[in-house]
């Protein structure tokens, strides 16, 4: 190959070389371009799914106002239920103690008694000195005299030494009495102590519901979400009384014997527990914002675990958690009336048990949408709500 030649192909490669350097230089941006397009895309795939997130948190938030009272709620109730538990065994540890003082009071007089007859044979004995057993024999002036004074020193013997052993049993008895007691003090000691946490729970999760509820009912937006849910607990109820009243027609049911008639009781019927109305039947106005609701029923302030009772003769058709309203209790009595009561913190009667008028079937409490003792208490006639003041006994 002449020198030309060679010459050529050098100029020829570092040519194709220039050429392929720049065309990677004018690559490089385009490259580094998509790259970022696609980090940004991705951040913006991220972003995207992050905020659906918070969106479906908030909605389910919103949609869960009135489960969130009814989990406080069922955790105050645990806590109370807790409360009455350990204040019932303190109650019983104190009925313990009083017993075994009782008992050792009778024993110190026991043990009082026979240290009494114990000192005054030892005054005798010291008396009759050393051989005083002894005179008492040799003092003898027969064979049968002696016979006789031998078995009256026996049985004064027998008499002493039963009269030690039964000191030292008392004495036993009222040592074990006494660890009895001290054992009692100290499970004393510690009932009051889980008392004093149990109190101190209810008080916090009370707080706690004090807050959440005076969130719903200073934010509009929360008010108007948990009045929505209130109206889905409502439909609820209508639908299980439509049901019930459908049921009811198709089977003929006729009102139970002895039960009180209800056209006649109108305006007598005992009311559902003891206390001042605080909240009536019909259109309502929010004190703070500018909207109204429908009330199916009323309210009574009531003094917590006072008595809830039946209205009318019936029987137990429901009693559960029902979102907004607490623990529920629901008759049916019979007769094309239906009961309802709400707010309740303890359930006596169980589903399809028979009640009679009058007769206890919870107790009061502070459970659903309310801050303060209530019972929550609706009349129906069928599914048709009435103005339960109308039937109530005027008082």
């Amino acid at each position: 190959m002449s020198c030309r030649t060679g010459l050529k192909v050098r100029v020829l490669i570092w040519g194709l070389l220039a050429l392929f350097c720049a065309t990677v230089a004018v690559a490089d941006p385009i490259t580094d371009k998509i790259e970022k397009e696609r980090k940004a895309l991705e951040q913006l795939k991220s972003q995207i799914k992050e905020k659906r997130k918070q969106a479906a948190e908030a909605g389910k938030k919103r949609e869960s106002l009135l489960q969130g009272i009814q989990t406080l709620d069922e955790r105050l109730l645990q806590y109370r239920q807790a409360h009455q538990d350990i204040s019932r065994k303190l109650r019983k540890k104190d009925q313990e103690i009083e017993a075994i003082n009782a008992q050792l009071a009778k024993l110190r007089i026991s043990v009082q008694e026979r240290q009494d007859a114990i000192l005054a044979r030892l005054r005798v004995q010291y008396i009759e000195g050393r051989f005083g057993y002894w005179k008492t024999l040799l003092a003898a002036d027969s064979y049968g005299d002696f016979h006789r004074r031998l078995q009256y020193l026996s049985v004064v013997s027998e008499r002493d030494y039963a009269l030690m052993g039964t000191f030292r049993a008392d004495m036993t008895r009222m040592e074990q009495a006494e660890r009895q007691r001290e054992e009692a003090r100290v499970g004393m000691l510690s009932y009051k102590q889980s008392t004093e946490k149990h109190l101190g729970e209810i008080k916090s999760v009370k707080q706690e519901k004090h807050v959440y509820l005076t969130k719903i009912t200073q934010q509009k937006e929360s008010y108007e979400h948990a009045l929505q849910e209130l109206e889905r607990s409502a439909t609820r109820i209508d639908s299980l009384l439509h049901e019930l009243e459908v049921r009811r027609r198709a089977a003929a049911v006729r009102p139970p014997a002895g039960g009180i008639a209800p056209r006649g009781a109108k305006g007598a019927l005992p009311w559902p527990a003891d206390g001042k109305v605080i909240s009536f039947f019909g259109r309502q106005k929010h004190p703070t914002f500018n909207t109204f609701v429908q009330r199916r029923g009323i309210e009574i302030k009531t003094v917590e675990g006072s008595a809830i009772h039946a209205v009318m003769p019936g029987a137990v058709v429901y009693a559960d958690w029902l979102k907004g309203y607490g623990l529920v209790i629901i008759l049916d009595h019979a007769n094309g009336f239906f009961s309802l009561y709400a707010h309740a913190s303890k359930i006596l009667a169980a589903v399809g048990a028979q009640v009679g008028a009058g007769q206890a079937i919870g107790e009061t409490g502070d459970t659903g949408m309310t801050g303060e003792n209530t019972l929550y208490f609706e009349l129906r006639e069928g599914a048709e709500p009435l103005d339960p003041l109308q039937w109530l006994a005027r008082r």
